[in-house]
């Protein structure tokens, strides 16, 4: 594996492989990585003949100076896990590398980056609009591989290869979980002994929110009624719960308002004053 830190260098093998007539397959990440992001590059390994991994924790899409300061970095796990995957370029520029000037642009993402992660975290999903789109632009992948824990973050990235005319397949994977149910995240680092044990409730009360929809009661029941449940743990705080339209994320009012995609329930949630997400599919 080569670690590649110039976007010069990074542009001369990705031309050579498309050259050569090879498929090129991008894993975005922003390192700290574990077994979730290692599930994508498998993907990737599997479905092209090239893989490229960037290693980038990108400042644009970080509207908490304090979230974006205490970020893990781990860069030589990280590059010790994607060769041990058979990653053949792992990119890792440094910001100035990256944004050599400051990045202006303002991209028109729609209704899909206005609600949930949109409406609590301003500025963020055009901040991963802006990183999305130069890593696209500079290996001009086949395809590229994200996770479906962000799920409202596959929904903007699909807008933006629409508003800039890309040709890539986006590949959503599946959440990677531990044995006891909590979602894979680099922030999970972060959480104390006592978070740590509290956090699979999460997961645990989205479940049971299943039941909730198997009872006869509306989508907006079911948010309110869920985003209680976690609040009434008493060691867990929802920032939110919202079901919404899988495609559109759009908040549904009646379940026969979802599109073919279905719904999905989206959540943000402190523990232990760390903040994770999570989703679950009706």
């Amino acid at each position: 594996m080569e670690v590649i830190r110039t976007t010069e260098r990074l542009r001369e093998v990705v031309d050579a492989a498309r050259g050569a007539g090879r498929t090129i397959g991008l894993v975005p990440t922003m390192g700290a990585l574990h077994a979730g992001h290692r599930s994508l590059v498998e993907r990737a390994r599997r479905d092209n003949d090239v893989v490229v991994v960037s290693v980038f924790v990108n400042p644009t899409q970080f509207n908490n100076p304090d979230d974006l300061r205490t970020y893990p970095r781990t860069e030589e796990a990280d590059c010790a896990m994607l060769e041990e995957c058979g990653v053949d370029y792992a990119f890792v520029p440094s910001v100035d590398e990256i944004y050599p000037e400051p990045d202006t642009r303002v991209f028109d993402l729609g209704p899909v980056a206005e609600v949930m992660e949109g409406a609590m975290r301003p500025g963020h999903f055009n901040g991963v609009a802006q990183i999305v789109s130069k890593l696209f632009a500079l290996v001009r992948p086949h395809r590229a591989y994200f996770g479906e824990k962000d799920f409202q973050q596959i929904a903007v990235i699909r807008r933006m290869v629409e508003l800039e005319g890309f040709s890539i397949e986006i590949v959503p994977c599946p959440i990677v979980r531990e044995s006891d149910g909590l979602a894979l995240s680099s922030r999970n680092v972060r959480l104390s002994a006592e978070a740590r044990a509290e956090a699979p409730k999460i997961r645990e009360i989205l479940l049971a929110s299943r039941d909730l929809k198997a009872q006869g009661y509306s989508p907006v029941e079911v948010a309110r009624m869920t985003e209680d449940a976690i609040n009434d743990t008493g060691t867990l705080e929802a920032e939110y719960f919202r079901i919404v339209d899988a495609v559109t994320m759009q908040p549904l009012a009646r379940w026969e308002d979802a599109g073919a995609c279905g719904a999905v329930g989206c959540a943000t949630v402190y523990c232990g004053g760390v903040r994770l997400i999570d989703n679950i599919t009706y």
